[in-house]
C-alpha cells in the first residue's frame, strides 16, 4: 500500500489550556477527497488550522513524506499545503486579480514557469471571477468571495487543499455551484481536505469520511457506508434518508 499524501497521528490542540482535540488520527491519500463532519464545536475548524500551522499542536503529522513536527505555516505553504479558512480573509481592498495573484506566491517563489497562467485555469472554474476581476474583493456576494477564496487558494498549485465550512451562509444554489466544483477538482486529481456541517453534500462528493465529535473521532468509513449508517442518518441527515 502506498504511503498517505497526509497522515495524522495523536493529534492534540486547542486555544490556550482549553485542549479541543484529544488523540486525533487520520489519512488521505494522492487524489482523495476526505471529508471529516460533525457538530458546532467539535473541533473541525482547530483540526485544520492545526494542520496548517495556525495553531500549536502535539502528536505526529506527516504531509508527503515530510515530518511536520518543526513545520512552521510558511513551510507548509511552500510543501504544498493550502487552506481556505472559514471566514475566507480576503484582501477586500484589492481587486479580485490582485488576490488571485498573491495566491500564486508558493508557485512565485519556486520560480514555477508559467505560474501565471493558472490564472485561465481558475477564471475557467469561476466565469463570475473573470467578470468582476477588476471589481473590489470587498464588493462581492458571499458566495462570490467563496470563490475567490478557493480560487486563491489553488493558484498555488497545492498538492493538498484544505476547505473549512465552504457552504457556511450561502443560499442554496450557491452551496450546489461549490459542491459541483468540489466534484470538479476531485476529477481533476486534486487531494481535498473537506469540513463541512452540511454532512449530506460532503458525504457525496467525498472517498472517505470521519465524523468527530468532542475533539474525537467517533466513526469513520468510506463516505457511501457512512451515509448509510444509521447513526450518521439519525444525527446528521435526518431520519427521512433512513430506508
Amino acid at each position: 500500500m502506498s504511503s498517505p499524501l497526509l497522515e495524522v497521528h495523536d493529534l492534540h490542540a486547542g486555544y490556550g489550556r482549553a485542549e479541543v482535540l484529544t488523540g486525533l488520527g487520520l489519512r488521505l491519500a494522492q487524489g482523495q477527497v476526505v471529508t471529516v463532519i460533525g457538530p458546532n464545536g467539535a473541533g473541525k475548524s482547530t483540526l485544520l488550522n492545526a494542520l496548517m500551522g495556525v495553531l500549536p499542536s502535539r502528536g505526529r503529522a506527516h504531509f508527503d513524506g515530510s515530518d511536520l513536527a518543526d513545520a512552521t505555516l510558511e513551510d507548509r505553504v511552500m510543501l504544498g499545503m493550502a487552506l481556505v479558512p472559514e471566514k475566507r480573509e480576503l484582501f477586500t481592498t484589492m481587486p479580485v486579480e490582485d488576490n488571485l495573484v498573491l495566491g500564486g506566491y508558493r508557485a512565485m517563489r519556486q520560480r514555477v514557469p508559467g505560474w501565471r497562467s493558472e490564472l485561465e485555469r481558475v477564471y475557467g472554474l469561476f466565469p463570475r471571477l473573470q467578470e468582476r476581476r477588476a471589481q473590489l474583493a470587498g464588493t462581492l456576494s458571499g458566495g462570490e468571495r467563496q470563490m475567490l477564496a478557493v480560487g486563491r487558494a489553488l493558484m498555488s498549485r497545492p498538492k493538498l487543499l484544505m476547505l473549512d465550512e465552504p457552504s457556511l451562509g450561502l443560499a442554496p444554489l450557491v452551496v450546489r455551484d461549490i459542491f459541483q466544483t468540489i466534484e470538479r477538482l476531485r476529477a481533476e486529481g486534486v487531494s481535498i481536505l473537506l469540513v463541512e456541517q452540511n454532512a449530506r453534500a460532503a458525504l457525496q462528493v467525498a472517498d472517505h469520511g470521519y465524523v468527530l465529535e468532542t475533539g474525537e473521532i467517533v466513526l469513520d468509513g468510506a463516505a457511501d457506508a457512512l451515509a448509510r449508517d444509521p447513526r450518521v442518518i439519525d444525527t446528521y441527515l435526518g431520519a427521512q434518508r433512513r430506508e
